[in-house]
C-alpha cells in the first residue's frame, strides 16, 4: 500500500512523510534484526523520495503510538540491571546500538538531506518531557545524555525533542497536540513546529469511535500559520491496522483508523481530506510570503485578530476568530470582512477570501456501504488441545516457586498459563461448602479452570491495571489441579515507568474457605509452586498455515458454537474489484485471525462500545478532545477487519480464527468498503464536486441552492432558495457519470433572493 499511500498524501498537498522506527519490529531478539518485507526501512524511504516529498524520521526509539511496548523489544525488560529510559548503562547502550544501527544504514543509502536524500529532520527520544520528573535527576542526564549521542552521529540535518520544554542546544523542541498556535520553543532561535497534530484520536475496546470535524483541524491549521508556525506535521494522517499483535495499551484495538485524512483502508476521509488539500494549497500559494515576510498583528478584542505578512509590495492576509459562540465583521483597509466562530479566514492579496477554515467546500461520505458478497462460507474446525496435558494434569515449559510476571516470556504470545496443585487432607479446616478461589490481576483477560473444569473468565477496560476475580468453586480431599490463563491484549506503551507496570497474574492467587460460623480461612498460593507453559498447541503445531499434516484432524461436522478455545477454518474467494476488503466479524467473541498465514490481529466483536454518545450535530466550535462528538455507543467496538488485497490471491484463500472465547462462525463473511451515499457541499462561487470512487452517480436525493440546514443525510431546505430547479441540473450534470463538477453560482441556479449576509451554498446528496 506504500506507493498508493504516498501518492494521496502528496495529493493531498504534504510535503513530507513523518515515521517512527519501531525497534521491536526490527530488532526481536537482541542483535538479531529484521528489515525484510513491510520491515524495509530503507525501501519506504526512498519510496518517499521516488514520490518527490521529504521524510522525518523519529528515531526514538520509544515511540508511545498505542504500539506494543511503547515501541521497546520485550526482551529489554528482561536484561540483567536494565532501567527504561533513565541514566542506566546497560539501557542506554542498548539504545545506543539501535539508534547508531538505523542512522548508518541511512548514511549508507545516502538518505539525509545534507548527502542529497529526503531526510530532512529526526527525532531522538518521544515525549519525554511529560514524564521526566518522574525520573528526578537521573532522568535529566539521561535526557542530556541523548542528545549529545545524537549530536555525536553527525546526521547533518537537525535533531528535535518533542515535548521536551528544556531541550539542550542544538536539539529543537516541538511540540504535540490538538492545537499547538499558543506554543514558542525554548530557544528563540529555533523555528516553532508542530511534530503530531492529532486528526482525532485512537480507540480502545469498549471505547467509542473518535470524530474530529475537519472545520476544526483546519482551524487548527491555520491558526498555527497564522501565528508563527514553521512546520506542522498531522498524527495520523493515515493510521492504519494494528496487525498481528502490535497494538499496545493494553486494550487498543486492532483499527487504528484514527479518523484521519486517509482512512484505515487508505481511501479518502472526507471532507476531511478535501478541506486540508484545499488548505495546503492556499498555504503553499503564499509560501514565500509566510517564509519572508515582515509580520504585523491587530488585535480586534474579543478574540479576534488579524495578522499581515509583508514581502515587498506583496501582502497576504490571516484573519482569526478564537471565539467559540460568536461571528465576527472585520474592516480592514476600507473592506468588511465577515469570519466565522473558532475559523481563520485566508487572503492571498489582502482583499479576497480564498478560504475559510469553517467553510467545507468538499465532497462528504455519509457513509461507507461494506456490501456482503453472495456466497456463504464453509467451515471446519478442531478443538485447542489444551484439557490433558494443561488443564487436568498442569504440565508446563518451566516451572518456579512464584508467580512470575508475563513479560519475562519475552512476549512470544498472548497467552501463558499458570498452573500449580494444591493437595488438600479430608480434615483440612479449609475444605467447606462455601469455598472460592480469590485471583489478583493486571487487568489483562484471566480465564481459570478448577480439576479441568472451567468456573470463568474476567477482563476490564483501558485504563484499568487490576481486578480480583473470585468465583465459587468445590475443592476435594487430595489432588486439586489449579490452572489459569492469562491473555494480554497489548502491553502497556505510555507513561512514567509504564515497562514497570504488572502483566499476567501477580497474585495473590488465594483459595477460601468461610465456616458456619463465618470463620474465614485463607490459603495463599503464591508461593507455591508454578508450572509454566507459553502459548497455544494449535500456534505450536501452526494452524494458521495451509498444512495437510494436520488436516485429518479439521472436522466439518457438528460445528460447535459459543465454545472456547475453538479452531475454526475456512476457505474463500477474494472479493472482486480493487475497493478495500474487510472480514466482518459479526457473532464472534474475542480471538485471533490469519488470512493465508498472514495475522489480521485480535478481533473482538463482542466488546459493545460504551455509552456517552450525544444525538446533537457536532459543533465544530471549541476545543477539541477525544471525548467530544464521539460515535458508535452501544455498537461493537470493531466489527469490520482490514483484509489487504496483498494478503489475498486469485485463487482460494484461507481463512484461520482462533476462537478464545464464545461466538458463532456462521455469520462470518467477507465484504468490500465502498461509498454508498456522497454528498458535495459548496459555498457560492466555488465549485460543488462529487465522486463516487471508480462507480457511477446512480440518483440525486437532495439539491438545493440556498440557505441549506442540516447534514448530509439530513439535509433541508432553508429559508431562501434558487428560483432554477437545482435537482433537475444536478441529475442532467451527474448522473450516470463517476464524478462530476458544478458551479454554485446564481448564474447557473437563479437568483436566490436571500438577505443580504446570508452565507449560500449548493448541497447535494447522491447515491453511488
Amino acid at each position: 500500500m506504500w506507493p498508493d499511500l504516498i501518492k494521496k498524501a502528496k495529493e493531498g498537498g504534504l510535503d513530507a512523510i513523518e515515521t517512527y522506527v519501531f525497534w521491536n519490529a526490527h530488532e526481536p531478539l537482541r542483535r538479531q534484526y529484521d528489515f525484510t518485507g513491510n520491515l524495509d526501512l530503507v525501501r519506504f524511504i526512498k519510496t518517499i523520495q521516488d514520490q518527490g516529498l521529504y521524510s522525518v524520521l523519529r528515531i526514538g526509539p520509544y515511540v508511545c503510538a498505542e504500539w506494543n511496548y511503547g515501541g521497546f523489544p520485550v526482551w529489554l525488560h528482561n536484561q540483567p540491571g536494565i532501567e527504561i529510559r533513565t541514566a542506566n548503562t546497560v539501557y542506554m547502550n542498548e539504545m545506543q546500538n539501535f539508534t547508531t544501527l538505523i542512522v548508518d544504514m541511512m548514511k549508507q543509502e545516502k538518505l539525509f538531506a545534507s548527502q542529497g536524500g529526503p531526510i530532512i529532520l529526526a527525532q531522538i527520544e518521544n515525549e519525554y518531557g511529560n514524564v521526566i520528573s518522574s525520573y528526578g535527576d537521573a532522568g535529566k542526564a539521561y535526557m542530556n545524555w541523548c542528545a549529545n549521542m545524537a549530536q555525536s552521529l553527525d546526521i547533518g540535518v537537525p535533531w528535535i525533542m518533542c515535548q521536551q520544554s528544556d531541550a539542550p542546544e542544538p536539539m529543537i523542541n516541538t511540540c504535540n497536540g490538538w492545537y499547538c498556535d499558543q506554543f514558542t520553543p525554548n530557544n528563540p532561535n529555533s523555528p516553532k513546529m508542530w511534530t503530531e497534530n492529532w486528526t482525532g484520536w485512537f480507540k480502545s475496546w469498549g471505547g467509542k469511535d473518535p470524530f474530529r470535524t475537519a472545520e476544526d483541524l483546519a482551524f487548527s491549521v491555520a491558526r498555527f500559520f497564522q501565528l508563527g508556525g514553521s512546520f506542522q506535521n498531522y498524527y495520523m494522517y493515515h493510521g492504519g491496522t494494528n496487525f498481528g499483535r502490535t497494538a499496545g495499551g493494553p486494550y487498543i484495538t486492532t483499527s487504528y483508523d484514527y479518523d484521519a485524512p486517509l482512512n484505515e483502508y487508505g481511501s479518502l476521509n472526507q471532507p476531511k481530506y478535501g478541506h486540508l488539500k484545499q488548505l495546503h494549497d492556499v498555504l503553499h500559494s503564499i509560501e514565500k510570503t509566510l517564509t519572508y515576510g515582515n509580520i504585523s498583528n491587530t488585535d480586534f478584542g474579543n478574540s479576534v485578530s488579524a495578522t499581515i505578512y509583508a514581502v515587498n509590495d506583496t501582502s497576504s492576509c490571516l484573519f482569526g476568530n478564537a471565539n467559540t459562540t460568536t461571528d465576527a465583521t472585520i474592516t480592514y483597509q476600507g473592506v468588511e470582512y465577515n469570519v466565522p466562530a473558532w475559523s481563520v479566514s485566508i487572503l492571498p492579496d489582502c482583499k479576497n477570501e480564498v478560504y475559510n477554515t469553517a467553510k467545507t467546500s468538499v465532497m462528504v461520505k455519509k457513509s461507507n456501504e461494506a456490501e456482503d458478497e453472495p456466497s456463504a462460507l464453509k467451515w471446519t474446525w478442531r478443538p485447542e488441545n489444551i484439557i490433558d496435558e494443561t488443564v487436568v494434569l498442569g504440565k508446563g515449559q518451566v516451572s518456579a516457586s512464584q508467580l512470575i510476571d508475563q513479560k519475562i516470556t519475552n512476549d512470544v504470545s498472548d497467552y501463558l498459563w499458570y498452573m500449580t496443585s494444591v493437595n488438600l487432607d479430608k480434615d483440612d479446616p479449609i475444605l467447606t461448602d462455601d469455598m472460592s478461589i480469590r485471583v489478583n490481576g493486571t487487568g489483562h483477560i484471566m480465564h481459570a479452570y478448577i480439576n479441568g473444569e472451567y468456573i470463568g473468565s474476567q477482563w476490564a477496560e483501558y485504563g484499568i491495571f487490576n481486578y480480583v476475580f473470585e468465583k465459587k468453586v468445590k475443592l476435594n480431599p487430595g489432588k486439586n489441579q489449579i490452572t489459569l490463563l492469562s491473555a494480554t491484549i497489548g502491553l502497556q506503551n505510555y507513561g512514567p515507568r509504564f515497562d514497570l507496570i504488572d502483566t499476567g497474574l501477580p497474585g495473590p492467587v488465594e483459595i477460601i474457605g468461610k465456616k458456619d460460623d463465618d470463620e474465614i480461612i485463607i490459603k495463599d498460593l503464591s508461593q507455591h509452586k508454578w508450572s509454566y507453559k507459553v502459548g497455544l498447541k494449535g500456534l505450536d503445531n501452526e494452524l494458521i498455515y495451509s498444512d495437510k499434516k494436520f488436516a485429518s484432524e479439521w472436522q466439518s461436522e457438528n460445528l460447535p458454537i459459543n465454545k472456547m478455545m475453538t479452531w475454526y477454518k475456512t476457505t474463500f474467494k477474494a472479493p472482486l474489484g480493487e475497493e478495500p476488503v474487510v472480514v466482518d466479524m459479526q457473532g464472534l467473541g474475542k480471538g485471533l485471525a490469519w488470512v493465508n498465514g498472514n495475522s489480521l490481529g485480535r478481533y473482538w466483536p463482542s466488546y459493545i462500545a460504551e455509552d456517552g454518545c450525544s444525538t446533537e450535530p457536532c459543533d465544530y466550535r471549541g476545543s477539541y478532545d477525544n471525548s467530544k462528538c464521539v460515535k458508535n455507543c452501544g455498537q461493537p467496538t470493531q466489527r469490520w477487519y482490514h483484509v489487504p488485497r496483498s494478503f489475498m490471491t486469485e485463487d482460494d484463500n484461507e481463512l484461520v480464527l482462533f476462537q478464545e472465547f464464545g461466538g458463532n462462525p456462521s455469520l462470518v463473511n467477507f465484504q468490500t468498503v465502498r461509498p454508498g451515499t456522497v454528498c458535495g457541499n459548496a459555498y457560492e462561487n466555488k465549485n460543488m464536486e462529487l465522486s463516487c470512487e471508480g462507480r457511477t452517480i446512480s440518483a440525486i436525493n437532495f439539491a438545493s441552492f440556498g440557505d441549506v440546514q442540516g447534514i448530509c443525510g439530513s439535509f433541508k431546505k432553508g429559508s431562501c432558495e434558487a428560483t432554477n430547479d437545482a435537482l433537475s441540473i444536478i441529475q442532467n450534470a451527474c448522473v450516470g457519470k463517476e464524478s462530476c463538477s458544478v458551479a454554485a453560482t446564481e448564474g447557473v441556479f437563479g437568483s436566490t433572493k436571500c438577505e443580504e449576509g446570508t452565507s449560500k451554498r449548493l448541497v447535494v446528496e447522491a447515491v453511488c
